[in-house]
């Protein structure tokens, strides 16, 4: 029986090389453009300051520089916004590799930008090339979710759309990585370091075209019955499709060929109305549940705790290996599991931790071991997260909608994803100065409640067809109204 089933897994290995090639674009992109920009601070305060002697004979302003760094770090998430918009429109209407095919060109201009910012003395350069990589994160991710989900045999569609979470945690180690001093980090090499994520692009682009188009988005979408069955058959290397293409059938006829639905009718519409809820909540999670936050608080509990200055990165590098093996070890318990126990108690222990992080750092002078139990706390977090809300939040938008919400879902999804990562971004600075530790008490709040929503109303979508999925939600879209349940044909989930 091992050997059976060991058989089964391996015959999907085109499919697992696609997530390796999908991964490697906008997911890793923004690992690496995470984590590179604060090894590179120092250096790019330098630059600014440099041009603004040369243009202006006299040098930028403090508030000035904080104000251009600030721009620096907040654009990245602003560019992603923008690419997750255009992902319900791109992919629709070109496709989802041709999508990734123009992502990867916006990648490598911005990569160029960045290089050569330094050679044109222009620090808005590096600007443009922090916009254009956001773009490229936004849209990469959002396309990258939707290929896979769409390429997938149910059974693997879980741990197959969870590798974009390993591929975000391995681009976030890999930028600590490269950017220590005694690598990229320097001044320099800052301007290669920023430009490093056109290499990964010009990869996916090359190899992006020896892979078929998302089998799905060809049968339901355009109809085409013959590609949809080869783009399978040489993904999966299976001969036996029926139950597949049965699915697909059905679920073509429950959206009675209509269009793909925009951003307005998925807000509107009662027949989705609970799962954007359960999409809503996640998405907004994954930068409300204080991950982020966390992060740029560690280094100051580091420093409470006697570590070196020079010393932190690597303990940051420690904090990036250690939600990269988290999420790794959760693709392997997703299918197994179940998203609704991963993400509700992952969101639960979350906010328990904090609580205790909290309370143990109103006590840190008391006690000299008090700081290391901070870190050791830290850690804890990190890890919870990697094996909850991390991974599974990304499986969602595959698993909650039928294909003509799906882009739209993605839409909001980023939306709502990457604004909340611009606020958190912009305003946890002054939350840390007017509360000090207790900022982590709004984190807390939020934790809490997101798991206790997810865990009393969502129900759990593994090892399900997204027709199943839909009818365990409509009980309830449409609680209390049995009867339009039964009256309704994906009429309903489709016309409203």
């Amino acid at each position: 029986m091992p050997d059976v089933h060991f058989a089964c897994q391996l015959q999907y290995w085109r499919l697992y090389l696609l997530s390796l090639v999908l991964g490697i674009g906008g997911c890793f992109q923004f690992g690496i453009q995470a984590s590179v920009v604060a090894s590179s601070a120092v250096h790019i305060q330098s630059f600014v300051n440099y041009t603004w002697m040369v243009r202006y004979n006299t040098p930028v302003h403090k508030s000035t520089n904080q104000l251009i760094w600030s721009f620096f770090v907040a654009v990245l998430s602003l560019g992603c916004w923008a690419g997750a918009v255009h992902s319900g429109s791109l992919p629709v209407t070109y496709g989802r590799k041709k999508a990734l095919l123009f992502n990867n060109v916006v990648a490598i201009i911005a990569a160029l930008l960045m290089v050569f910012s330094r050679t044109a003395k222009s620090f808005e350069m590096i600007l443009l090339g922090r916009f254009l990589c956001g773009y490229n994160n936004g849209l990469g991710l959002s396309v990258h979710l939707m290929y896979l989900g769409e390429s997938s045999p149910k059974k693997l569609r879980g741990f197959l759309t969870l590798t974009s979470s390993i591929f975000i945690g391995l681009g976030k180690v890999v930028g600590q990585i490269i950017g220590i001093k005694e690598i990229m980090g320097t001044d320099e090499m800052w301007p290669y370091l920023l430009g490093v994520s056109g290499i990964p692009a010009i990869l996916q682009f090359v190899m992006l075209l020896f892979f078929p188009e998302a089998p799905r988005y060809l049968y339901i979408d355009k109809g085409d019955t013959e590609r949809c069955k080869k783009a399978l058959q040489w993904l999966w290397q299976e001969d036996n499709l029926k139950m597949e293409l049965d699915d697909m059938q059905l679920e073509r006829e429950r959206s009675q060929g209509e269009k793909a639905k925009t951003v307005k009718d998925l807000l509107t519409s009662r027949c989705v109305r609970w799962q954007l809820l359960t999409l809503a909540i996640p998405c907004a999670g994954i930068q409300f549940c204080g991950i982020n936050a966390l992060c740029f608080y560690a280094f100051d509990i580091f420093r409470e705790s006697g570590v070196p200055e020079d010393k932190m990165h690597y303990l940051a590098i420690g904090i990036g290996a250690t939600e990269l093996i988290a999420i790794t070890l959760c693709s392997f318990l997703i299918d197994r599991v179940g998203r609704k126990k991963l993400l509700g108690y992952g969101y639960l222990l979350m906010g328990i931790t904090m609580c205790v992080l909290t309370v143990m750092l109103s006590f840190k002078d008391l006690n000299s071991w008090i700081p290391y139990v901070n870190i050791a706390l830290i850690f804890c977090v990190i890890c919870i997260y990697g094996l909850g809300p991390s991974g599974v939040s990304m499986v969602l938008c595959a698993d909650l909608f039928l294909q003509v919400w799906r882009p739209s879902a993605y839409v909001v999804c980023g939306t709502i994803s990457w604004l909340c990562m611009f606020v958190v971004g912009m305003l946890f600075g002054y939350i840390v100065d007017g509360l000090g530790q207790f900022c982590f008490l709004i984190f807390v709040a939020y934790s809490l409640g997101s798991g206790a929503f997810i865990i009393y109303f969502v129900p759990e979508t593994k090892g399900k067809t997204m027709v199943e999925i839909m009818e365990d939600f409509n009980k309830l879209n449409y609680k209390n109204r049995t009867g339009d349940i039964k009256n309704t044909d994906v009429g309903l989930e489709t016309k409203f």
